[in-house]
């Protein structure tokens, strides 16, 4: 579930930044200025996908660290199941 929102949150600013590059294209600018807006809003982009990656990243070693003490737990319960049975 959080791996289905995190695409549509980067494919949606992907889209934006798409759509902001063509809006700029058609924009009354120079040319100067129009590669000025794309690279700022290209390095905008960036960044927020950077942070975005990070978050993710963050959250999927917490996953992956709660998923582990869950396997631990669960093998020293049936351990001590085994050692009950066994007498």
């Amino acid at each position: 579930m959080a791996s289905e929102n995190g695409d549509k949150v980067v494919w949606f600013l992907a889209g934006a930044a798409i759509g902001a590059a063509i809006a700029l294209l058609y924009a009354p600018a120079s040319g100067e200025e129009t590669r000025a807006k794309l690279l700022e809003k290209a390095n905008e982009g960036r960044d927020v996908l950077g942070d975005r990656g990070k978050d993710l990243m963050e959250r999927g070693r917490e996953l992956y660290n709660k998923g582990k003490s869950m396997a631990d737990e669960a093998a020293d319960m049936f351990e001590r199941g085994r050692k009950l049975v066994e007498g």
